[in-house]
């Protein structure tokens, strides 16, 4: 249990009230005693991100949103406020998703970015840290961001990626987007609050300006690639511009460019010593070149069979939506399995063991990719990348790995995030479980601290229950994105 934990702050949140201020690192003897709006964790087990075992919470001493240091014995709290917790409840530091949707699609019309519920998703399911991968709609990204940091509503960090880049954008003309264009908007962005670049549908020549843009602010950029086939870019391709991470397909010799990507990892013979070689070298330039490979595992198969060791319910997901909505998802229920989905789902979790056997596994990250269309949703996707991690053969510790530090380091903010340290943010989360030894114990998070700020997950929940989608056909409209935008 948590206890002596102050008064509850508005409907939602039981929390403490600290700035959001970022201070020096110290060194443990220059550490002060505790202040009035410090906070300190005591109790539990701590898996502090950087090890494969966790060990008893030293005690966490927390001010300013940052973790002024690790160890403190409880005489030593001071005036601190005390969170307390039971022996076995596992601390570990937040989760982090690098393609994180925020995008609905409840009508089958076209997407739509939603910032009021699918934040709360995400933090009630203990990811912290967010990166969408791509915007719909930049400007409704921009106020969810503005709600957030104004603590009009709780939620992740969320990393602004601006639209895509490429055909994946609404509108997108190869012939008009030159790569004088493409500095010109790239730059546009990355001066107006971009954290990150998302490339889908991209041109070689186009991907190399945006690559160097990106380098030149301190962004990073992720691209959703092919194989090279009809002048699309093999991710080999793009390891060698620069590129920070690759999605979905890990590209290289295996991937022909005379066939899609898809193509060319559902028919993968991977008894076949020439393909083991190939995959293996691909693996050895993500590692050489600091590349990152983001797998997004679970992705394909909510569109396929969807294995029932991963795809259960342990939270009424559709409860979320209004009733009005909820009634037009079943409605379309269930949907036909893509047989070409089902297939690359089991063979990327074949490619994955491969990735991390040949040495990639510190260069996995986590991303989720599921732009919701009801049935599930976004933030609770998280627990089943980490399941279909390690149903892959990874074990539990390097799936937490990717799942949080791997994460912040592929999206460069390691050396504030990602792990349980003195002089990092104090993002993190508890949990009844132990992940390490059942990685389906991630989905019992109980509580999170974002920014020094600690939540209940249950009220968080609660809060956001049936509030999804418009309340009637009235209100419809604005959610259908090709009618919304124009399409």
């Amino acid at each position: 249990m948590l206890s002596n934990w102050p008064h509850s702050v508005g409907p939602v949140a039981l929390r403490v009230c600290l700035m959001a201020l970022a201070i020096p690192a110290l060194a443990e003897s220059q550490a002060p005693d505790p202040q009035p709006g410090t906070t300190a964790i005591m109790g539990g087990v701590l898996w502090d991100g950087t090890a494969d075992v966790a060990r008893p919470n030293p005690g966490i001493l927390i001010q300013n949103g940052t973790i002024l240091r690790l160890g403190v014995a409880p005489a030593e709290v001071g005036a601190a406020t005390v969170v307390l917790l039971e022996d076995d409840q596992f601390i570990m530091p937040g989760l982090f998703d690098l393609h994180a949707h925020y995008a609905v699609d409840l009508f089958g019309e076209g997407r739509v970015d939603d910032y009021t519920v699918n934040p709360v998703l995400f933090l009630a399911n203990g990811v912290t840290s967010t990166f969408p991968a791509g915007e719909i709609d930049p400007d409704e990204a921009r106020r969810g961001r503005a709600r957030i940091a104004s603590g009009e509503m709780p939620g992740p960090r969320i990393y602004s990626s601006g639209p895509y880049w490429g055909s994946a954008r609404p509108g997108w003309s190869h012939e008009a987007m030159t790569p004088d264009s493409i500095r010109k908007e790239a730059t546009y962005w990355a001066l107006n609050g971009a954290r990150g670049f998302k490339a889908k549908g991209i041109r070689p020549e186009q991907l190399e300006v945006l690559i160097d843009v990106a380098h030149a602010h301190g962004l990073t950029v992720t691209g959703h690639l092919d194989s090279g086939f009809r002048n699309s870019v093999n991710p080999r391709d793009a390891i060698y511009m620069g590129i920070d991470r690759i999605e979905h397909f890990m590209g290289g010799d295996a991937f022909v460019g005379t066939q899609s990507a898809y193509a060319s990892l559902e028919s993968f013979d991977l008894d076949d010593p020439e393909t083991l070689d190939r995959i293996e070298a691909q693996t050895k330039l993500f590692v050489a070149q600091g590349a990152y490979f983001d797998a997004t595992l679970s992705a394909y198969d909510y569109w396929a069979g969807k294995d029932a060791e991963v795809y259960d319910y342990w939270e009424d997901e559709r409860g979320f939506l209004t009733p009005y909505a909820r009634a037009e998802v079943e409605s379309r229920l269930p949907r036909n399995p893509m047989g070409q989905f089902e297939r690359i789902y089991y063979m990327k979790r074949r490619t994955i063991k491969l990735f991390y056997d040949f040495g990639g596994g510190d260069n996995i990250s986590l991303g989720t990719d599921h732009p919701s269309w009801g049935e599930w949703w976004s933030g609770f996707g998280v627990h089943r990348e980490l399941q279909s991690m390690v149903l892959a053969g990874l074990p539990n510790a390097a799936a937490l790995r990717v799942g949080t530090i791997n994460s912040a380091r592929a999206f460069g903010v390691d050396e504030r995030l990602g792990t349980i340290e003195q002089g990092k943010y104090a993002d993190l989360i508890v949990i009844d479980g132990n992940p390490l030894e059942e990685i389906t114990d991630t989905r019992r998070v109980t509580w999170v601290m974002i920014r020094g700020d600690g939540y209940y997950t249950e009220p968080l929940f609660e809060s956001v229950r049936g509030k999804m989608g418009p309340a009637s056909e009235a209100d419809a409209d604005g959610w259908k994105g090709n009618l919304r935008f124009g399409r």
